[in-house]
């Protein structure tokens, strides 16, 4: 798709927490830095509650400034940012009023680019509004996870959108894909020659993959009771993770080969026998605890949360790739909430030397692993051992720093700036492919089955704690552990 620099951003979810604290953030900073936004590029709020222009500028001030000042503010940077904003008043649910929006937009330059910060229920509706007014030309759409409750659903969003959008137009989003790490992740592997001989089964023992959170449900516990941590977490974000780091090198890094190269990992994907669920499947609900030194409450406390509820928080799964690079390489993926730390990081374990003559510390598990760190701080560390200064040959770990801040005098570009610039300039790399969902969906779908019709409650978890005894049980048995003292 041809695209020009001018643009019209239209939000849906205007008002919405997400709209509050990545979406306008993001593009204040694009439009802070210079030269990334279009000059005649405009924003379009789009929400019901409030009335015009002036009210929703307040709100903007009130509610978006704070996540924007917290280094310091440039007034005059906001004040210009502010006069890209417009706003319409839209009721969702009455499609009439989108010729409100048609005639705000219709006759602006560029593309148009609809980013839907909503519900999933309301995807087909807006997109079927759109294109009710023919907005659904010459543009693009944004659509957040969660996208669909199954394969089943997922399907029936994708074949409504579809209907009015083309593939070329349908910018999935996941924002762990925007992150630099993962980024620089690419660039590690693709543009050097040191690790891409190492990146395979004769040298690597084990991955893993850790998306943990301190905080509970908040107050998204109607949502997350409905949801759950493999629905919300690992069929997106963690095996897009796992996707890239385990694909083959791409041709050239266009949209479709590098997600040609993710489909083939996701297809490869070890299907689960739904009888051996328990065996490489973990899951697990919070209790209360102590996070920080304050007493947190149990999950099934948590307001919207049903008292009797049998939603998971936590998920640890053991992953296997059914190719040549990856044979016999265990991947674990763990997720949840209320854990010890916010982190989010991947860990390649290389294998231990086939022979030590400096003694057992060199045949140690994970005495040679790359630590790539997504939050809180950004880095890749590569660990091994080094003699300890004194008498002997005793051997500690070290590490390599691989310090972008010090090499690149430019600030990092957060997550959604990168993706919401790439959406504007009509980039789809890092954008999920309908047919990479669909297999991510295929994968999970047993273990939802098998959840949905088990007598088992999840195995409870003290909030502060990293998770079920039995996560830790299930590495255990591949002579390995999970990496949680990392700082």
């Amino acid at each position: 798709m041809q695209t020009d620099s001018s643009f019209t951003f239209v939000l849906f979810g205007g008002t919405g927490d997400l709209s509050m604290r990545k979406i306008l953030p993001a593009l204040f900073e694009a439009h802070r830095a210079g030269g990334m936004l279009a000059e005649s590029g405009k924003i379009f709020a789009v929400a019901r509650h409030i009335e015009d222009r002036a009210d929703y500028l307040e709100w903007v001030n009130g509610h978006v400034k704070p996540h924007v000042s917290k280094n310091g503010l440039d007034e005059a940077a906001w004040a210009s940012f502010l006069e890209r904003i417009e706003f319409v008043k839209i009721d969702l649910g009455n499609a009439e009023d989108f010729v409100l929006l048609r005639d705000a937009i219709q006759d602006l330059p560029g593309i148009r680019v609809f980013y839907l910060a909503t519900g999933p229920s309301l995807f087909v509706p807006i997109c079927r509004a759109l294109a009710s007014v023919g907005l659904n030309e010459n543009s693009r759409i944004v659509l957040e996870k969660p996208l669909g409750y199954d394969l089943k659903s997922s399907n029936a969003i994708n074949d409504a959108v579809g209907e009015i959008f083309a593939e070329e137009q349908i910018y999935r989003i996941d924002h762990y894909l925007g992150k630099e790490p993962v980024q620089n992740l690419l660039a590690l592997r693709f543009g050097n020659a040191l690790f891409e001989p190492l990146w395979r089964r004769e040298w690597v023992e084990s991955i893993q993959i850790t998306i943990a959170e301190e905080l509970g449900v908040e107050a998204r516990g109607d949502f997350y009771d409905n949801t759950g941590a493999l629905r919300d977490m690992v069929q997106n974000h963690l095996l897009q993770l796992l996707s890239i780091v385990a694909m083959e090198p791409p041709h050239s890094m266009d949209s479709d080969s590098v997600r040609d190269e993710k489909l083939r990992v996701l297809r490869a994907l070890k299907p689960i026998d739904p009888r051996d669920i328990t065996k490489v499947a973990v899951r697990g609900q919070y209790h209360s605890g102590v996070i920080r030194g304050n007493a947190v409450p149990a999950y099934a406390t948590e307001a919207g949360v049903k008292p009797d509820s049998t939603t998971e928080t936590f998920v640890a799964v053991k992953v296997e790739i059914e190719n040549w690079r990856w044979a016999g390489v265990p991947f674990f993926l763990r997720t949840g909430k209320r854990l010890a730390d916010r982190v989010a990081e991947i860990v390649v374990n290389f294998r231990a030397v086939p022979h030590s003559a400096l003694g057992a510390s060199a045949l140690r598990a994970g005495a040679n692993r790359l630590v790539i760190r997504l939050q809180p701080n950004e880095t890749i560390r590569l660990y091994c051992l080094a003699k300890q200064p004194g008498e002997g040959m005793n051997l500690a770990s070290v590490h390599l720093d691989l310090a972008f801040d010090q090499f690149f005098r430019e600030g990092q570009m957060e997550a959604y700036q990168r993706l919401l610039l790439d959406v504007i300039n009509g980039r789809l790399a890092l954008f999920v492919r309908r047919d990479e969902q669909e297999a991510a969906w295929r994968w999970v779908e047993p273990i939802l089955n098998e959840w949905s019709t088990s007598n088992r409650p999840p195995k409870p978890y003290a909030s502060g704690t990293w998770g079920p005894a039995a996560a830790s049980a299930m590495l255990a048995q591949h002579g390995t552990c999970w990496l949680e003292e990392e700082n």
